[in-house]
């Protein structure tokens, strides 16, 4: 079953029961990226370690060679 299947079937099934619609596949993709993200930054603030970008590390080496 594709993960559209389930979302038609848990809305349909929903419906049914009275029950508010699940949110559609991918609604919340960027709060958990964010979030996970968030995670990592804390528990290295809490190890002691730097908090680190990998994208700003690599924007500012790149800026560095030009």
């Amino acid at each position: 079953m594709s993960i559209t299947q389930q979302h038609l079937f848990d809305t349909y099934r929903a419906r049914s029961l009275g029950e508010p619609a699940p949110p559609a596949p991918g609604t919340h993709d960027w709060q958990v990226v964010r979030e996970w993200r968030d995670e990592r930054n804390f528990r290295a603030a809490l190890a002691g370690r730097p908090v680190r970008s990998p994208l700003r590390d690599a924007l500012r080496r790149w800026r560095r060679l030009t």
